[in-house]
């Protein structure tokens, strides 16, 4: 099947790689790369208003050509309706709280802003808000919920992968040129 991807939604765990596809993706497509992330997070950890976010994210996906990666049920109708692809990252739990380990560790040390000014805190990392309890805690509602929605998907195609090898595989096969790519058929559950 023929079909190069314009606007495309990466879901899965903290720590799955979904906004580092995104943005190699949205390079690869020349589109926007859209953190959903850096719509919701104000300084100091401040969750937006969930109207303000709801417009943010608007704005964002009117584009022609996007990558947004988030797992926000907020926006998420507004996200997955303008979706031509939908790609879901599950891997393991394993593999994911080792990079969750790795990432955190390493903006702890060097300060690295994630957005708005905002950064990870060794103490965050030990706190009941911390990534490790969030995947834990994910894991099995998304294997529950997601193949759910992403079955009743008519309008963007849907691609699931279980490793991180699967999703090389697949952005490889992203041409950078303007032609249509070929891409094999998704894997739906």
């Amino acid at each position: 099947m023929h079909l190069r991807p314009q606007r495309v939604a990466v879901i899965g765990l903290a720590g799955s790689g979904k906004s580092t596809l995104a943005a190699q993706l949205a390079r690869r497509l020349g589109g926007d790369h859209i953190e959903l992330d850096q719509l919701h997070w104000e300084p100091n950890w401040t969750p937006a208003a969930p109207e303000v976010f709801r417009a943010r994210v608007a704005t964002a996906v009117a584009t022609q050509c996007w990558v947004a990666c988030g797992n926000y049920s907020i926006v998420r109708d507004l996200v997955w309706a303008r979706a031509d692809h939908i790609v879901w990252l599950d891997y393991s739990l394993a593999r994911v709280q080792a990079r969750v380990l790795r990432r955190t560790w390493h903006r702890v040390i060097a300060g690295q802003e994630i957005c708005n000014g905002n950064r990870e805190k060794l103490g965050m990392f030990f706190s009941r808000d911390s990534l490790l309890l969030y995947n834990r805690n994910a894991l099995m509602r998304h294997r529950e919920l997601y193949p759910r929605l992403l079955a009743e998907q008519t309008t963007a195609r849907v691609v699931h992968h279980t490793s991180p090898r699967e999703t090389l595989a697949w952005l490889s096969a992203i041409a950078t040129s303007a032609s249509d790519v070929e891409i094999s058929q998704p894997d739906r559950q």
